[in-house]
């Protein structure tokens, strides 16, 4: 039986223009689903947009237009986000939708039956930027922990029963040590919780760009109940008989940025309680970049633009970079010298130049054909060619750890290691003195880039596609079980192009 993956991205809010902190998410989790799917699993991978609440009613206003012709505008620009950095998504979620619209009906109805939600008035704290309430105690110099400024809010409102569940949840985080990743982060949440949960506001009279509460017109649904149930919606919660729920709920993995980890680990598990759903199995919250060193901020000027860099530098070298540079979950520093390095020392003259170097030598030496797979190998071949399929075990570890860095590492270790043999087994000159041998060294180099370039296809798929391609492996043969097997060999080259110019 085929097993099934759910993962997701946070949706993004359309009140402005994508930048590089949804590139870097979206990428994660499409790296997430592209070796998930190389490894035999039914991938369902959700990404999409948030589009109600204040914020969006204020930013529409400010353009002179309707809000669902300001989510409309907005939305597309992370639909071109998908293209431009070549994602995988399965299906986009509009939080505008019918299908969304539904599902949160149904979660609403759900949680009031089950005697979750109650009407009161609300009194507090309330920041329009985060979307979210704070207590008194939360509040520093007259502002939001995250730094955004806050308005007294006094209106009718239904609350969510929250404190009920903090028992529960801190017996969920013990039970699922797991279900919080990284363990700064799972720290984070559990201090949080035990400090005492208070219920939660879950609708709002003062605005009206938002889901309307079942019979009760004059209350939209809190934005975040709304946006979190889109993991629910896009399985098709509202008509749960079906096979894409039953299928692929719970999600797998949500991946979020750290600040919006609160929502996902303590409001979000705490809903699905209420509503008698089960909990995803894991939340990875990622850090935050700078650039050059500086805090990113539309103030500042320094927003860096995803569409910008793939232009310039290329999409699998921005890919590369992004899950390269930093470990998973850290904070990271862009830097356009740093991503130049990476490109020419990595890309170019490693991976690339090794490329080269094999598919150059074949083609002038071995008649443009790759050698046929030997009969007999020496240690030094077999410990160059069993590097990787020995360690299969190892990379699909560090896949669910998320370990996206650690993962390269161990790559461009065989990537250095083949560079290193080639150098030593010197195949141009055992052309004149051993040709059978240079057959053997040939075919070991093509068949350790076979390896690699499958490895890599989560990462840089262009690229990875263009070498699978250009030694004739097939499409069936491309994923991480093929690695197993040996290349026959025996294939008609052409002559290469550079895979990476140098910057």
């Amino acid at each position: 039986m085929v097993p099934n993956y759910y993962i997701t991205t946070p949706i993004y809010y359309v009140n402005d223009v994508p930048h590089i902190g949804h590139a870097y998410t979206t990428l994660a989790c499409d790296v997430m689903a592209r070796f998930k799917r190389l490894d035999g699993f039914d991938v369902f991978f959700l990404t999409g947009t948030d589009e109600h609440g204040q914020k969006v009613e204020l930013a529409a206003k400010s353009k002179g237009v309707m809000p669902k012709a300001f989510v409309d505008d907005v939305s597309k620009n992370f639909q071109n986000l998908l293209e431009c950095m070549n994602f995988s998504n399965d299906d986009f979620i509009r939080t505008t939708e019918k299908r969304h619209l539904d599902s949160c009906k149904k979660i609403w109805n759900t949680l009031l039956e089950n005697g979750s939600i109650y009407l009161d008035k609300y009194s507090g704290w309330y920041s329009v930027r985060d979307e979210a309430f704070y207590s008194e105690s939360e509040i520093i110099d007259g502002k939001a922990p995250s730094g955004s400024p806050v308005e007294w809010v006094e209106e009718p409102s239904y609350f969510f029963n929250l404190s009920k569940w903090e028992d529960e949840l801190l017996t969920f985080y013990e039970q699922n040590k797991s279900f919080i990743s990284p363990n700064s982060r799972r720290n984070e949440v559990i201090s949080f919780v035990k400090g005492g949960l208070k219920d939660l506001s879950v609708s709002r009279t003062s605005f009206t760009w938002g889901v309307k509460v079942p019979n009760d017109d004059d209350h939209i649904m809190y934005v975040w109940l709304d946006a979190l149930t889109n993991y629910l919606s896009a399985c098709n919660y509202s008509n749960t008989n079906n096979e894409t729920f039953s299928r692929f709920w719970p999600a797998d993995l949500h991946m979020v940025g750290k600040d919006i980890i609160r929502f996902h680990a303590v409001y979000w598990p705490a809903f699905l309680m209420a509503a008698n759903l089960p909990i995803p199995k894991k939340i990875f919250a990622h850090g935050w970049w700078t650039n050059e060193g500086n805090k990113i901020s539309k103030s500042l000027g320094n927003v860096i633009d995803p569409f910008d860099l793939v232009k310039k530098y290329g999409v699998d070298q921005i890919r590369y970079f992004l899950m390269r540079e930093v470990p998973f979950g850290n904070d990271g520093d862009f830097s356009h010298s740093q991503l130049i390095n990476r490109i020419n020392s990595d890309l170019a003259n490693s991976f690339g130049n090794l490329f080269q170097r094999v598919t150059s030598m074949i083609f002038k030496n071995c008649h443009e054909v790759v050698p046929i797979k030997p009969d007999i190998f020496k240690d030094e071949d077999l410990k160059l060619i069993n590097s990787i399929k020995n360690s299969l075990h190892d990379y699909r570890n560090l896949m669910d750890e998320q370990k996206f860095d650690q993962f390269l590492k161990n790559i461009w270790m065989v990537i250095s290691d083949a560079n290193k043999y080639v150098d030593e087994q010197a195949p141009w000159s055992l052309k004149k003195n051993d040709y059978q041998r240079m057959e053997v060294v040939l075919y070991t180099l093509t068949e350790t880039i076979r390896q690699i370039s499958i490895m890599l296809q989560p990462f840089i798929p262009n690229t990875s596609k263009a070498i699978l391609d250009h030694i004739d492996i097939p499409l069936v043969e491309r994923d991480i079980k093929s690695i197993e097997l040996f290349f026959s060999g025996g294939i008609k080259i052409s002559t290469p192009n550079p895979l990476f110019p140098r910057i």
